[in-house]
């Protein structure tokens, strides 16, 4: 049996894990609210070395692991279709979902059904 004092310690420390709430995503439908929420930033995966700038105008720039990345976007039926290349890699035209939280934005291939892809705003 754990002392009292025990046993109020892992009461808090419960009590503060469970109050804590996780902000959601939220989707974002508009072109417009799409460029105000990623103006002035560029969009970073550390996981996969991936740092891209998406620009109003409809260019995207960056690189992964040390090859260029480039290509063009643009905003259909609430959507982000964008066609890329990677490198001598081309990446195929795709319309993703976009939903965002603090400064995070994921996109998710395939309108939603598909993989997701989280950045962060730098």
């Amino acid at each position: 049996r754990r002392p009292p004092m025990i046993r109020t310690i892992l009461f808090t420390l419960f009590a503060l894990a469970s109050s804590v709430t996780v902000q959601a995503f939220e989707r974002i439908a508009e072109k417009n609210a799409f460029i105000t929420f990623i103006s002035g930033t560029s969009l970073t995966n550390r996981l996969y070395g991936v740092t891209l700038v998406v620009s109003a105008s409809g260019d995207i720039s960056g690189e992964a692991f040390g090859r260029a990345i480039n290509g063009d976007w643009t905003w259909q039926d609430g959507y982000f279709c964008r066609e890329m290349a990677w490198g001598d890699r081309a990446i195929p035209y795709n319309c993703q979902l976009v939903e965002a939280r603090g400064n995070e934005i994921r996109f998710t291939s395939d309108q939603g059904a598909g993989d997701p892809a989280s950045f962060k705003l730098r």
